[in-house]
């Protein structure tokens, strides 16, 4: 007996997907849990997979298009089978799929019992789920999708010879493994130089084609949430800004200091993960998220950090910051944004911030304001390091500096309290040692 494939809801608010590429086509036999279609949610890209064996008998619609969620996308039965009056019925006036060039963005508001997450600064926002439980290295290791290519379009590879590739820049595509079944492991990648990712080198699809005045490029999933989400938290969202300035000059010498051990390099914004984690634990008001009748003080500390991709921005999760040492928070950190950038995180990896961070200093931003991640209620907006002129004990010295502008929902966070969560930050970051005190 045929059965439908739906476009299922892949993230906590996804209403609409995107097919990418059918990885399965019609004639194909598939097993559940095999890979039919790669779909671009309003977060991430994600496999849909088989519910049942059978046979591929139909895709219902191309790559390319953009249907709503429980929308008909393909059949699986047996060879043979008529499946013309199950496609036929799905391709009635008002359920028909549309190229996405042509679908209009749907703007459903968020729920309110399981939010899901991602913005930041001036960009994107999905309101946060609650958090699953905390993700570790060797879990997120092991989790993570394996790249185009290979078997079905991907590579085969263990957690270390991922975790060695990004560190070194390899591509593993054209790499032959030596494991079980063809997998890549470490001993694979002795002597191998980096080389550049074929996807490095797409052009941009804003970009005009030579001689055209201009491109109309039509909204990818995400920069539709990005539209919606931001328009949802500046307007109603009571916000106020709050800026200090951080002396940096001791964190500087303590991280070159900790350049000269073995482990993860660690960043500065690994630093102001950890601390910022720190001061939130002593300040429960501005670790909380606004819930319409009610207000929710966390006990634990999840840190979203925004990570910029292609057509956007999005937020992947360290949760648990406060208990983590500077070690994992590098290691996390680093394997987040890296497959954040490549659209490959999982909905528990972006979702369940208790508040963010948004760092533009590595692109030489002295200062800035962010929106805030609804439901949270702050959002730390953290500029660049810079060589200024203080007075110190009426003496002039060049000290390295820090800006850091807070963004508060007014109906949570009062003036004074976001004000003494900025103190005891700064309190941390200038004398370092109380990051693990």
């Amino acid at each position: 007996m045929a059965t439908k494939v739906v476009m299922e809801a892949l993230s906590p608010t996804m209403e609409e997907g995107r097919l990418v590429e059918w990885k399965k086509q019609e004639g194909d036999k598939v097993a559940q849990g095999d890979v039919l279609a790669e779909v671009e949610t309003d977060k991430a890209v994600m496999d849909l997979v088989a519910r049942h064996d059978g046979t591929l008998l139909k895709h219902a619609i191309e790559a390319g298009a953009t249907v709503p969620v429980g929308a008909l996308v393909g059949v699986i039965g047996e060879p043979g089978e008529d499946v013309s009056a199950l496609v036929a019925k799905a391709e009635q006036p008002g359920s028909k799929a549309t190229p996405v060039a042509q679908t209009e963005s749907r703007t459903p508001e968020a729920e309110t019992t399981k939010p899901a997450a991602d913005t930041t600064a001036q960009m994107t926002s999905m309101p946060p789920a609650p958090p699953a439980a905390a993700i570790t290295e060797s879990q997120a290791a092991s989790r993570a999708p394996a790249p185009a290519g290979g078997d079905g379009g991907r590579v085969k590879a263990s957690p270390l010879a991922r975790k060695i590739a990004a560190e070194r820049g390899l591509d593993l595509h054209g790499v032959t493994g030596s494991g079980p079944a063809g997998r890549i492991i470490q001993r694979d990648l002795e002597g191998l130089t980096a080389r550049p990712a074929a996807a490095a080198a797409a052009v941009p699809a804003f970009r005009p084609a030579p001689g055209e005045p201009y491109a109309d490029v039509p909204l990818t999933q995400i920069r539709k949430t990005i539209a919606r989400r931001l328009s949802q938290s500046i307007g109603p969202v009571p916000t106020f800004y709050l800026t200090t300035e951080i002396d940096m000059t001791r964190v500087w010498e303590a991280r070159e200091g900790l350049k000269s051990l073995d482990g993860p390099k660690i960043s500065f914004n690994d630093i102001l993960i950890k601390a910022t984690a720190l001061a939130l634990r002593q300040h429960p008001a501005c670790n909380s998220w606004w819930r319409d009748d009610h207000i929710r003080y966390w006990n634990e500390v999840h840190i979203g950090m925004a990570v910029a991709i292609e057509d956007g921005l999005i937020t992947p999760v360290i949760r648990y910051a406060d208990q983590k040492s500077l070690r994992q928070i590098a290691t996390e950190a680093r394997d987040l944004a890296g497959r954040a950038r490549e659209r490959r995180l999982q909905p528990d990896e972006y979702t369940g911030a208790t508040f963010s961070i948004s760092n533009l200093g590595m692109l030489d931003i002295d200062q800035f304001t962010a929106i805030i991640n609804p439901p949270e209620t702050g959002i730390l907006a953290i500029g660049a390091i810079t060589e200024k002129p203080v007075i110190i004990e009426g003496a002039i010295e060049v000290r390295r500096r820090l800006r850091v502008t807070m963004s508060c929902d007014h109906r949570v966070v009062d003036g004074a309290t976001g004000a003494e969560f900025l103190k005891t930050l700064k309190t941390m970051l200038e004398n370092p040692l109380a990051l693990v005190w």
